[in-house]
């Protein structure tokens, strides 16, 4: 008789971890798509017009908004599982060593002196470093900057770049966001705010902003974007190349190249080659 009591609580135990575990299997493992059976975290730029905005009303919108849309459902998450988190360009590598996001796709130059720190997929987008003047000032090249006060955001390489090689009298002047940067250079305080030709574009293309600035058509610089992801985590970054590999060859890659940055004008570079990873 005991031996039967203990088959018998035992068969319930069983069944009850069997009813637990099937229950779970539906949750975070699937790919049904229902809102909160899993999240992914995922790091962009919230005040950059055509690659990274938050808008008023609380939404997404960019080009590397698209992206990581269309690589997080490749991954297995529906779009309402994105949990989209401001990372600034001086906080990219700690937000990822730390596992605040899970990737990053925040126009995020690929360099030699990054990827010692993170990994990159991609790149996905080949831009070029530019200068955003006032629309009256006369920028044709880079020593133009010679003496005058040059912006562009903490954690950027592109400031740093026009000094080294370009103009190395400019007074260089940082600060967090793009966005101060540009009040600055609307307001007097900056004679030019140097970032990728993409990001300016966006900049310039806003309705308040229309007529009163100018690119200075110069490529400084080449700037391949990459998504960043944790050191060492090769699954990741396999996976997320993959996604980029589909997006190029359904077309998906151009039309957020069209819904992003058509407004702009903006003469992008054709899709570069995913997994190509260069400096």
């Amino acid at each position: 008789m005991k031996l039967r009591k203990v088959t018998a609580a035992s068969a319930t135990v069983l069944a009850l971890t069997l009813s637990a575990t099937a229950c779970g299997s539906g949750g975070k493992d699937s790919d049904s798509g229902d809102s909160g059976s899993k999240k992914i975290t995922v790091g962009i730029k919230y005040d950059q017009p055509g690659l990274g905005l938050k808008t008023p009303d609380g939404k997404f919108t960019g080009f590397d908004v698209d992206v990581a849309k269309y690589v997080a459902k490749e991954l297995g998450y529906a779009e309402g599982d994105i949990e989209f988190k401001e990372t600034k360009s001086a906080d990219r590598e700690t937000a990822l060593a730390r596992g605040d996001v899970d990737f990053i796709a925040a126009t995020y130059s690929i360099t030699d002196e990054r990827k010692q720190k993170v990994d990159f997929a991609g790149p996905y987008l080949l831009a070029h470093q530019d200068l955003l003047v006032r629309a009256d000032d006369n920028v044709s090249k880079g020593d133009d900057l010679n003496g005058k006060k040059l912006c562009s955001v903490t954690g950027s390489t592109s400031a740093q770049n026009v000094k080294k090689d370009f103009a190395p009298k400019a007074q260089l002047k940082q600060y967090p966001t793009y966005s101060q940067c540009l009040n600055a250079l609307q307001s007097g305080q900056v004679d030019a705010l140097t970032t990728d030709d993409s990001i300016l574009a966006g900049y310039a293309s806003q309705d308040q902003y229309k007529g009163k600035f100018k690119l200075a058509g110069l490529k400084l610089s080449n700037e391949n974007y990459g998504i960043g992801v944790k050191k060492g985590d090769k699954e990741m970054v396999d996976k997320i190349n993959a996604a980029l590999e589909k997006m190029v060859q359904d077309k998906a890659w151009d039309k957020a190249v069209a819904d992003n940055f058509g407004p702009a004008n903006y003469k992008n570079e054709p899709a570069p080659e995913i997994g190509n990873i260069v400096k």
